[in-house]
């Protein structure tokens, strides 16, 4: 895989900093070697849920931290107390860790574990002040001095 240093691009652009750091995070796949498998959809406009497949997880062995705009997603499997003898093992039973970098104004607003399958919910929540606005036309009068 060829790696792509963006330095150059941090000392001549000026406040694109964070669409280099984005863009450095995807390129170089941080980790994320595909397990546990996820999907992200889209709910409506502004409403969106990642569902990670994690059979065999319990809710006290799952620890999800939104910080900023990274969403991290983390399982840590406890420690079996018998040894079990597998004639072949298929389901992973082995921690993770998985990153989402998040959007401007998307925050995690709730997340439930059901049938080995964790939903996260995510919503974008735009600003008042920068949402589009309808600016009224009136009219003025200039007023002629005497």
């Amino acid at each position: 895989m060829r790696n792509y240093d963006l330095t150059p691009l941090y000392r001549s652009a000026i406040g694109f900093d964070r669409l280099a750091q984005l863009a450095e995070h995807a390129a170089s796949n941080k980790g994320n070697s595909g397990y546990p498998p996820y999907n992200i959809e889209l709910l409506n406009e502004n409403r969106y849920r990642i569902t990670m497949a994690v059979a065999g997880f319990t809710m006290d062995e799952l620890d999800i931290t939104s910080e900023g705009d990274k969403l991290l997603v983390k399982g840590t499997k406890a420690e079996q107390g018998k040894e079990r003898k597998y004639l072949y093992q298929g389901i992973a039973e082995r921690g993770f860790e998985r990153t989402f970098q998040l959007a401007d104004y998307v925050t995690v607003v709730g997340a439930n574990l059901e049938n080995g399958l964790l939903n996260i919910d995510l919503q974008r929540e735009i600003p008042e002040a920068l949402k589009p606005r309808k600016i009224e036309i009136g009219t003025s009068r200039v007023l002629e001095s005497e």
